[in-house]
């Protein structure tokens, strides 16, 4: 697929970002370990020089996994050594940068390595021994929590990491509106598949119902229907998928025509951080090690899993923020250049690191895509019943 890389790929690719953007400007005397590397391991970084085609990732055999583990010590080992000089200002605001690209990566590395297994005939797992406890889980009501709208504060605060897209912070006006108070289930969207929500062009939007039919969609990702049961690819292998836990897989085209079917819209990302500033970022992250959507648990009340489970899709088009600078140098390609013709998501997924995510964080991708562990959440106006 495309939009994946190899495993090996990312663990090169990430020692490279550290090379490339802290080592060789603020080591001095530091040896590049291998230039052919560059080329290989730059992802989109146009200002550094031509690179390996994104689609052709999967042909490079070499080099070995061996030698990328050798490349990886070698640049801690002199990341470590930079450490130990006290470096420059900028040069830790790259490495703390680094940092978090590398968490981006180990995500990354399980929606890709679960694509790619899905295509494998052998189903194999990721992991066998992930639980099946939830299987047998009650589905959960959904109510609608108002919020009153008005002025607001969105975007990170000066204090501590963010992404530049993140900032700054800044006002916006919100009409009053009201958000579920949980995902939307598995349960639901079947009931939207059985009511022929995929063959409905009403629906959808012009390019998403082209996408939809082009691509034989009928159901999210990796889902396939086995007697008259569902049954889900997933990091365990072929599972039952479980009514009651968030749907997963799905893209902003398929979001966006359930919020139709249902009444509903998708919230704008304004509204799900204003809504989601007051919630502790607790919830199913990848260290919880069940690596799919849970269904509520009994007892929650509130806002529940506006953090972990599945990215949220909203209605906002990716675009940069009043006053916003990209980074300084390459970096600037980091965010910058994809603010075009892509849609936040908002909350992580439950292939998150726990400390990675926060309410200001903005994920963003194109509206047909569906490998990423993408789902929705509900929103409507003040006057919706």
């Amino acid at each position: 697929m495309p939009d994946a890389s190899p495993a090996k790929w990312h663990l090169a690719h990430t020692s490279w970002f550290f090379e490339k953007m802290v080592l060789e400007p603020y080591l001095p005397g530091y040896r590049v370990f291998d230039p052919s590397f560059n080329y290989l391991f730059n992802s989109y970084y146009e200002t550094l020089g031509v690179r390996q085609p994104r689609p052709r990732r999967g042909m490079i055999t070499r080099p070995t996994l061996e030698a990328v583990h050798a490349y990886r010590a070698h640049v801690d080992a002199a990341i470590d050594l930079l450490c130990a000089r006290a470096p420059p200002e900028r040069a830790s605001a790259m490495i703390a940068l680094g940092c978090h690209h590398e968490q981006q990566h180990q995500e990354l590395l399980l929606t890709d390595i679960l694509n790619l297994f899905a295509q494998n005939p052998l189903r194999p797992a990721y992991d066998v021994h992930i639980s099946e406890d939830s299987e047998a889980a009650a589905l959960a009501p959904v109510t609608y929590r108002k919020f009153s709208g008005g002025i607001v504060e969105i975007g990170a605060r000066d204090e501590g990491f963010a992404f530049d897209c993140e900032r700054p912070r800044h006002r916006v006006v919100l009409e009053p509106y009201r958000l579920a108070d949980r995902l939307t289930t598995n349960a639901e969207w079947m009931d939207f598949i059985a009511d022929g929500g995929y063959r409905q062009p009403l629906l959808w939007m012009s390019e998403g119902w082209a996408k939809c039919c082009d691509g034989g969609w009928s159901a999210p990702l990796y889902w396939e229907d086995r007697d008259d049961e569902f049954w889900s690819m997933t990091l365990a292998g072929p599972r039952r998928v479980v009514p009651a836990a968030p749907v997963v897989h799905v893209s902003f085209f398929e979001a966006d025509a359930f919020a139709r079917w249902s009444g509903r819209r998708l919230p704008t990302e304004a509204e799900w951080e204003h809504a989601a500033e007051s919630d502790a970022s607790g919830g199913n992250f990848v260290e919880s090690g069940l690596l799919r959507p849970a269904p509520t648990r009994p007892g929650e009340s509130g806002l529940r899993q506006m953090f972990g489970d599945v990215w949220e899709w909203t209605s906002s088009a990716f675009s940069p923020y009043p006053r916003f600078r990209p980074a300084e140098g390459a970096a600037a390609e980091y965010n910058g250049k994809f603010m075009c013709g892509q849609f936040v998501l908002r909350g992580g997924s439950c292939a998150t690191p726990a400390r990675h995510i926060r309410a200001s964080y903005r994920n963003f991708f194109p509206p047909d895509a569906r490998w990423q562990f993408s789902g929705l959440r509900l929103a409507g106006d003040d006057d919706d019943v």
